[in-house]
């Protein structure tokens, strides 16, 4: 009987482009390297139905698909060299660190974006100077893929990344900032703080804050505290130092999750006018980091929030945050509140922490 392998690779050159289709899917499933090379000429087929099977052939049969698609890098036929980067994007090794590094290079951005996301898969040091010119590619998702990338390598890249965050393009700056984030390493923080205080930028310095608190140092707490003062980064601030967690803020969270200008009395608290859009926003959020932190100091202040419409249901999903402890400061307040709608936030909230009505 003739080998099966053998037969599906013959029909590769078929005239019927619906055979050639079934021959490449089916060589993915016997996966067997002979496969490789005809496989590899496939992606050169003059159906796109064809291409695509093959593509899914090369990447079923893994590992021993890579050095193959390698010399594909290279190939006159732009398809070929997405197709080929885009399987490497998930098999990648470093057997292919070089040509990668080479194909950053290349007219395409599906190619560049494909080959820094391999280049990250492979985790090489060696390919950090070759990714950082492409933090300033003019295509966003080839940054996005760079920036991932440096990030994946690790320690090896944050010379290169702390570095460029004085770079002149603001890109550069704003997508070191990123993979600086996905790093996050307590190294970057003092370099990112500078850069809180001293960049122009106003969406670098938004970055810059979400990257503090995907770090999670406490070293940036009381810079948080300050750039909460103002208005453009004032939730972000909030959302960051919830991610911190540091439980000295809680206070200062307190007085804004119920509604206190900062800097004044606690009575002088006045409900939230209409238009106050980016307030209530940082109340909520406020309510939302006390969850995160979870201090039992704040559970006074979720319960006030819980009666205001504008926090009411992120309070509500705090209070859950604090398990059972929060009971005995429900309860009471269950059985006296008239609102309907407050009454079924407290219900919600007191059955998510194993609270259930009639058990003693």
């Amino acid at each position: 009987m003739a080998d099966r392998v053998s037969e599906q690779i013959a029909a590769l050159s078929d005239e019927d482009w619906a055979i050639r289709e079934e021959a490449a899917t089916l060589l993915g499933v016997l996966k067997d390297a002979r496969a490789v090379l005809p496989l590899t000429k496939a992606l050169r087929d003059s159906d796109r139905a064809v291409r695509e099977a093959a593509v899914g052939a090369l990447s079923a049969l893994g590992p021993v698909s890579v050095p193959a698609l390698a010399g594909c890098l290279t190939d006159p036929a732009l398809q070929v060299q997405e197709a080929a980067s885009a399987i490497l994007a998930s098999l990648a090794d470093a057997r292919v660190l070089t040509p990668l590094m080479q194909a950053l290079d290349s007219r395409d951005w599906i190619v560049r974006m494909h080959a820094a996301k391999g280049l990250g898969r492979i985790g090489d040091p060696e390919a950090v100077p070759a990714l950082m010119p492409l933090l300033q590619d003019k295509v966003k998702a080839v940054r996005e893929e760079a920036s991932s990338a440096l990030a994946a390598i690790g320690a090896a890249a944050m010379a290169g990344l702390i570095e460029a965050l004085q770079h002149d393009d603001w890109l550069v700056r704003l997508h070191a900032v990123e993979a600086l984030g996905k790093l996050r390493s307590p190294d970057a923080v003092e370099p990112l703080l500078r850069a809180l205080f001293n960049e122009r930028d106003s969406a670098i310095r938004e970055d810059v804050v979400r990257t503090l608190g995907a770090i999670r140092d406490v070293r940036a707490v009381d810079y948080l505290v300050v750039v909460m003062k103002e208005p453009g980064l004032r939730l972000l601030a909030v959302e960051a130092l919830g991610h911190i967690g540091d439980r000295r803020v809680v206070p200062l969270l307190c007085r804004v999750v119920e509604g206190v200008p900062l800097g004044e009395p606690r009575d002088s608290a006045t409900p939230c006018a209409d238009g106050w859009t980016d307030e209530m926003a940082t109340m909520g959020m406020a309510a939302r980091a006390l969850g995160m932190i979870a201090d039992a100091v704040a559970i006074p202040s979720l319960i006030i929030a819980l009666r205001n419409t504008i926090t009411r249901s992120e309070a509500a999903a705090a209070l859950t945050k604090f398990g059972p402890t929060v009971i005995p400061s429900l309860l009471p307040m269950l059985a006296k509140e008239q609102d309907e709608n407050v009454r079924y936030h407290l219900r919600e909230t007191l059955t998510a922490v194993g609270w259930r009505a009639g058990r003693v």
